[in-house]
């Protein structure tokens, strides 16, 4: 993983590279600027995103958590870190779910439970980003005057069955019990060891629980169409206005292009690529397209930096507090 890291970001860093030797920079900086202060609306506006996923995540979780020990702020302050942590740190995409799980069990909830509630979580993330990355292609082919974009509907389709087969063997199979007896021996675990039968158990009651797969789902979806105002917002500030299905097929474009790119740290050269290639596509420029990446950068770090250190804080905290039980 570490590995994959590594070379993820070193291809990361070429394309942000070579996409900043044939930009346009200071006409991008000067685009930036015009905006003004009125991009920091940005900054308050993404705390609807955090809530939806994070009611999303304790609808979920509520099963396990009968006396509520999870509340909405502190899911919506581990939901924000987790973004965090995915977009500001150099790891591959699941490391702000695995310090999510940590979290969690800080107020009581058990392993097995919280555990499977944000791979369900994850396993509902890709199903709500084919529906978005769906509504956003049909877009992309109706606003486009480029016929190169009409294939893409049909490669789109091939790569269903994967998703399918994931949420069959989740739903069915006991796959991480079977990895457990494959890999175990390998990195010293007993056979006898029974965390992943649990888990396998906890994922198969957590699947049949459809009106909760539901209810999650749409927060996800509904999140996921509130982020393209971004872009919509920023591209308006740039007095460059665009209708709301082009900021939805740019937003639902360049996460699947996060998303199939999960392994390059925070993204980066990513987004961007993916802003100026799609974005052409629609009507708008290269440096355009890296102003409203720099934005979401931007809002990025000004919400993660907090956030990260109030996490150092707590884990120091919570360090301390166990020395002075010993």
């Amino acid at each position: 993983m570490k590995l994959a890291t590594f070379i993820g970001g070193l291809i990361g860093l070429a394309m942000l590279v070579a996409l900043a030797i044939h930009a346009d920079l200071p006409a991008m900086m000067q685009t930036l600027g015009s905006a003004g202060a009125n991009l920091l609306w940005l900054v308050p506006y993404r705390v609807s995103f955090y809530w939806l996923y994070a009611a999303g995540w304790l609808v979920l979780l509520r099963p396990n958590d009968p006396h509520n020990r999870v509340g909405t702020a502190y899911t919506v302050w581990v939901t924000a870190l987790r973004e965090a942590i995915d977009r500001l740190l150099p790891v591959a995409s699941i490391g702000g779910s695995v310090v999510g799980i940590r979290l969690m069990r800080w107020r009581g909830l058990a392993a097995s439970p919280v555990g499977a509630s944000v791979i369900i979580e994850i396993i509902l993330t890709l199903a709500v980003s084919y529906v978005f990355t769906a509504v956003g292609l049909i877009f992309l082919v109706e606003l486009s005057a480029s016929h190169e974009y009409r294939r893409l509907p049909f490669l789109f389709l091939l790569t269903l069955p994967v998703p399918l087969a994931t949420l069959l063997l989740l739903r069915y199979g006991a796959v991480f019990a079977r990895l457990q007896r494959l890999v175990g021996p390998l990195v010293g675990i007993a056979p006898s060891a029974t965390g992943a039968e649990s888990l396998d158990r906890e994922l198969r009651t957590a699947l049949g629980r459809r009106a909760l797969l539901i209810t999650a789902a749409c927060l996800q979806l509904v999140a996921l169409v509130s982020a393209s105002f971004e872009i919509w917002f920023a591209l308006r500030l740039f007095q460059h206005p665009v209708a709301i299905r082009t900021a939805v097929a740019l937003e639902s474009m360049t996460l699947a292009v996060r998303h199939v790119a999960f392994f390059v740290p925070a993204g980066i050269g990513v987004q961007e690529a993916g802003l100026v290639l799609f974005g052409h596509a629609l009507g708008i420029d290269g440096e355009l397209a890296l102003a409203v990446s720099m934005t979401k950068r931007i809002r990025e770090i000004i919400w993660g930096i907090p956030v990260l250190i109030s996490w150092q804080w707590f884990e120091g905290r919570r360090l301390q507090q166990t020395g002075l039980r010993r």
